[in-house]
């Protein structure tokens, strides 16, 4: 089937109270593992590419998006395509012709006001392209190296930021940070369903590698519906290509080393789409 809008994966898990998982893309052994992944466990997933991944493929979108268009077209579960922590708007117009519904505007480093301005004029273009647009109210840490839990998000200023800015889904601090390695992270799951009650959009989870899988249900449960993983991903997939390597040094071909981590990425992928389908 060919890539399905964000909407016809997030709303009905808004409603139903399930976790959707949403896992970065680097390359395209990544990509084919979280699609093998998510097919084992029967899940819909979400395709995204950070900013950083687009940068990383020399600042050209176009030929790895193609790649996940068509990877999307031929899943046994829907997939949808998203653009993640982007603030460039060049980049925003191009993931939208290029075929993924769905993008994060971040603005979250500005003033707040300046935030709910950049981002509303992000969300009235995206709504004329016909696409999502996601927006981060409080910052989610790690970004910078440091973990420090900072404050999180208010429900009643998100409430107030939904209204003005009319984003479709809304990116919190609740206890996660981005890059962690270690699974140690502990969520406010009161907050959450605060959060929840206050906002009429989907709610959604940065920096989900660093936190346990009763952490992830919890929350799932409370009220988050996106979850965005990355970290864990790359661990799996440079752990196997370590091991393979030191297993067979003689190795000049990547193609062994290739498929074993991505064999690792799908092995992840499935056990985060279970963990939050089982929420």
């Amino acid at each position: 089937m060919p890539a399905v809008h964000i909407r016809d994966i997030l709303a009905p898990a808004r409603d139903e109270r399930r976790g959707i998982a949403a896992f970065n893309v680097i390359g395209l052994e990544h990509a084919e593992g979280i699609v093998a992944g998510a097919e084992a466990a029967g899940r819909p997933v979400i395709l995204q590419l950070s900013q950083n991944a687009v940068a990383h493929r020399r600042g050209t979108l176009r030929p790895v998006a193609a790649a996940l268009v068509a990877l999307a077209g031929e899943a046994a579960v829907p997939v949808a395509l998203h653009l993640d922590h982007a603030e460039d708007p060049a980049l925003l117009r191009a993931a939208a012709a290029a075929g993924f519904s769905s993008v994060m505007f971040d603005a979250s480093s500005a003033a707040d006001e300046d935030n709910v301005a950049a981002t509303a004029d992000a969300a009235a273009w995206a709504r004329g392209a016909g696409v999502w647009l996601e927006g981060e109210l409080g910052e989610v840490g790690g970004k910078d190296g440091d973990h420090t839990v900072g404050a999180g998000t208010d429900p009643d200023a998100a409430a107030d930021y939904v209204r003005r800015t009319r984003v479709d889904a809304l990116a919190v601090a609740v206890g996660s940070s981005h890059k962690m390695t270690d699974r140690t992270a502990r969520l406010d799951r009161e907050r959450i369903a605060a959060l929840r009650a206050a906002v009429p959009v989907p709610l959604v989870l940065h920096g989900s590698s660093g936190v346990p899988d009763d952490e992830l249900r919890a929350a799932v449960a409370a009220g988050m519906v996106k979850v965005n993983v990355g970290t864990l991903l790359n661990v799996a997939f440079t752990g196997a290509v370590r091991g393979t390597l030191a297993e067979r040094p003689e190795l000049v071909d990547p193609r062994p080393y290739l498929a074993a981590g991505r064999d690792a990425i799908a092995e992840a992928a499935e056990r985060v789409a279970r963990t939050l389908a089982g929420a």
